[in-house]
């Protein structure tokens, strides 16, 4: 089997495994948005790439408020980026300093699901009473080592499964060393959300906050409104 066959046999069981998450997960995102709340989102390492993708991108919910942390990413410092995502108590610092808002729903990615930065955000946000998504691999997860204790899938209210194998590697099939699927199973997720968002907005008569594209006629202009309003919540919007 080729790679692009690999992929996309492995998205398609993707969406059909998480068909019922997905429906459960935009209930919390419709709510949080109809109650003006924010979505919060989260990762470490490659998993940061994921964060990226929620924020402040062309047809993407305007409402989204990306937790980061710079030990967290690996052009910093590789080595570095691991022990952070290792070190107990980095998870209460970040929010600390960016805390949960009533209304929110947070969302946390990561492939393992072990170390202690992404279970401990979901346990602060399972804490406050708010909808914790985990975006993680139930395989790998199994297979790495329980740095926590416990895992992101525990403790998270709604798990959105990538299905990702240890190792993370997909290619060659038969005996894969190279070709993550992590970063790409990641988000088809997140846009999977966006699409059943889009379909259950549509439905029920909620206006979405999207971002326009800034580089397309009128861009600019759309996209004011939705800085003004959730600029002063959003400080990496500035």
């Amino acid at each position: 089997m080729g790679y692009a066959a690999t992929v996309h046999e492995h998205l398609d069981r993707l969406e059909r495994h998480n068909s019922e998450a997905v429906e459960r997960a935009v209930d919390a995102l419709t709510t949080a948005i109809t109650k003006d709340g924010l979505i919060v989102t989260a990762g470490a390492g490659h998993s940061l790439a994921a964060v990226a993708e929620t924020f402040y991108r062309a047809g993407g919910l305007s409402c989204v408020r990306p937790l980061y942390h710079p030990d967290l990413l690996p052009m910093r410092g590789a080595k570095s980026s691991t022990d952070a995502e290792r070190r107990t108590g980095l998870a209460a610092e970040v929010l600390a300093a960016d805390p949960l808002g009533p209304n929110d729903v947070l969302i946390v990615f990561s492939t393992s699901g072990v170390n202690p930065y992404p279970v401990e955000l979901a346990k602060a946000g399972r804490a406050a009473g708010l909808p914790v998504i985990g975006v993680t691999s139930g395989p790998a997860s199994s297979a790495a080592p329980k740095r926590s204790g416990t895992t992101l899938a525990a403790e998270s209210s709604i798990v959105l499964d990538t299905l990702v194998p240890p190792g993370d590697a997909a290619h060659p099939a038969g005996a894969p060393v190279t070709a993550p699927l992590s970063s790409l199973a990641t988000m088809f997720v997140w846009n999977l959300l966006l699409v059943s968002l889009h379909a259950r907005a549509e439905r029920d008569g909620v206006d979405l906050p999207l971002w326009r594209s800034a580089n397309t006629e009128g861009g600019d202009q759309a996209n004011k409104d939705l800085l003004a309003h959730y600029g002063k919540r959003v400080p990496r919007l500035a």
